[in-house]
């Protein structure tokens, strides 16, 4: 078991002032099985004139506020606490049906909710489907396959043939460029991974959270230097659910991940949106901090 202290600043800055600006922030962690929050809170300055806190269209939560006065700057916290206990030794050692008979159970299964399978099947805004993605799948994927064994497979490959650099791609470089070059981050791999994976029938979601990171050896961690971290929940079928999948580190989502909220990709869990009105250019500043707690 872990817990966590987490916080989360933004700051937004813009060249002139704005008005009428609306933002919606998904900071709130969503409920998940093996994870507890506490003394969650939201601060916002300047202070909106309106606040609603409510659900997302998929598994998230969302804040929506607006400003009405005119704004040059803005500042968004987000802080709690999280307990995170281990995966079972059932999920860690289960292989779940095979491929054809998951496609099967994921087309037919009366659920339409925000955790029904239906939702994470088809195309989706940024993960579209791409023929070379899908190809270059078929390599390690087949219909007999085990769905675990398939997750780790994709996960593997991208952690194996990707080259993590945050240099070489921006928030929204296509996936299928990432996939050419074969070089990213936790963002690019996961479209990738969700790509690959329902283009073989494998239900497959974009999970937005935060991963514990450690300093190298004999160095302390730098407080506010961690980030947000995503990877790939996979629905390996009724008896073993949704189960985390992350390429980037070629694990599986346990302990060291925190779960923010689930959706068909990035676009539907982003921690900050909005809009406003106004030709201001806009740059924004974040610092996350994932403290471990006694």
């Amino acid at each position: 078991m872990m817990r966590y202290a987490i916080t989360h600043n933004t700051t937004l800055q813009y060249a002139a002032p704005v008005r009428l600006a609306s933002f919606n922030v998904r900071l709130r962690p969503a409920e998940w099985p093996g994870q507890t929050v506490s003394d969650y809170a939201l601060s916002v300055d300047p202070w909106p004139g309106t606040l609603v806190e409510g659900e997302g269209a998929y598994h998230v939560n969302e804040s929506k506020f607006t400003l009405n006065d005119p704004i040059t700057r803005l500042q968004v916290n987000s802080r709690f606490t999280v307990t995170r206990e281990p995966l079972a030794p059932a999920i860690l050692q289960a292989s779940g049906p095979d491929l054809a008979s998951l496609r099967e159970r994921a087309m037919t299964r009366p659920d339409l909710s925000a955790l029904g399978p239906a939702s994470y099947i088809f195309a989706s805004p940024i993960a579209q489907p791409e023929r070379d993605i899908a190809l270059w799948a078929s390599g390690f994927l087949h219909e007999g396959m085990p769905v675990m064994d398939a997750g780790r497979a994709l996960m593997r490959a991208i952690n194996g043939q990707f080259a993590f650099d945050p240099r070489s791609t921006y928030p929204d470089t296509p996936p299928i460029q990432a996939f050419n070059q074969r070089r990213g981050v936790c963002q690019d791999f996961t479209h990738v991974m969700i790509i690959a994976a329902r283009a073989h029938g494998i239900p497959a979601a974009y999970v937005s959270g935060y991963l514990r990171t450690l300093p190298p050896p004999g160095q302390q961690r730098l407080v506010g230097a961690d980030a947000m971290h995503a990877w790939v929940n996979l629905w390996c079928g009724e008896e073993l659910g949704w189960v985390g999948f992350d390429p980037t580190n070629d694990t599986l989502a346990d302990t060291d991940h925190v779960f923010i909220g689930m959706g068909r990709d990035y676009s539907d869990v982003s921690p900050l949106g909005g809009t406003f009105r106004g030709g201001s250019q806009q740059t924004m500043f974040f610092s996350v901090d994932v403290a471990p707690l006694g």
